[in-house]
């Protein structure tokens, strides 16, 4: 019997490509989805994507989605909704969290030590893989996603709303990784395997939004980002007039 798992998914292309190696791997049944929101904004907080576009995401995948709602910004109130979220998908047979991460040791430390308290653990099938190789292993299965937002230390409006594609890719500058690993850009994802229909986007916009200057704090290269481009993706949905 396959174990039950609860997805965590972000509706970019990291996600999708694990989505994916997970629903061809017959040792687990992916049960839920699981995504964290700006409850005052109903958007995902890391990278602006709007809920509906998420519930989309989740319908044509065919997967339910659960959501945690953060709604004074704090790791607290963060840490508190995880928890009550996680006991009570426990209490279905779920003890198994899936992630997509990459790289960054201290959030993979961080997330197996949270879920160690509530005797669950946590299992990421893309972790130290080659960013070039799953980004183009991404592209080649037919997936397409757009930047939604990218960070203005590395990149600038051009390459936000834009298609990953190997052009996107050869276009990058050198200190951006691939994937996008360390925060340099988020995508979101509308086609491809995971997907039974593609979804029908619109890019309304590019915005920027500066950061607070407590929060410009130099990286790994000596970068201080100053603000981030966002792409106001929509999905279109066609009135009964459209048919």
């Amino acid at each position: 019997m396959p174990e039950k798992i609860i997805f965590s998914w972000s509706g970019g292309k990291d996600s999708a490509l694990c989505l994916y190696k997970v629903l061809q791997d017959k040792r687990y049944e992916v049960c839920y989805l699981l995504t964290t929101l700006n409850g005052n904004l109903k958007r995902v907080s890391m990278h602006g994507i709007a809920e509906a576009e998420l519930d989309a995401q989740a319908e044509s995948i065919g997967i339910p989605m659960k959501k945690v709602y953060v709604y004074e910004a704090s790791n607290e109130e963060y840490e508190r909704q995880m928890h009550a979220l996680l006991t009570a998908v426990k209490e279905e047979g779920i003890h198994t969290v899936v992630f997509g991460d990459i790289f960054l040791e201290d959030l993979r430390r961080y997330r197996e030590e949270k879920l160690s308290t509530l005797n669950m653990k946590a299992v990421f099938p893309l972790w130290k893989r080659d960013t070039n190789e799953l980004v183009t292993e991404f592209i080649g299965l037919g997936f397409k996603t757009l930047t939604c937002c990218v960070n203005d230390a590395y990149l600038n409006a051009a390459h936000c709303g834009q298609l990953i594609d190997a052009a996107f890719i050869e276009s990058l500058p050198d200190l951006v990784d691939p994937c996008g690993e360390n925060g340099e850009y988020h995508t979101f994802c509308y086609d491809g395997p995971v997907f039974k229909t593609p979804l029908q986007v619109n890019v309304n916009d590019v915005i920027y939004k500066p950061l607070d200057k407590a929060l410009q704090h130099p990286d790994k290269n000596g970068r201080s980002p100053q603000g981030f481009w966002y792409a106001d993706i929509q999905i279109y949905r066609p009135s009964v007039r459209d048919n």
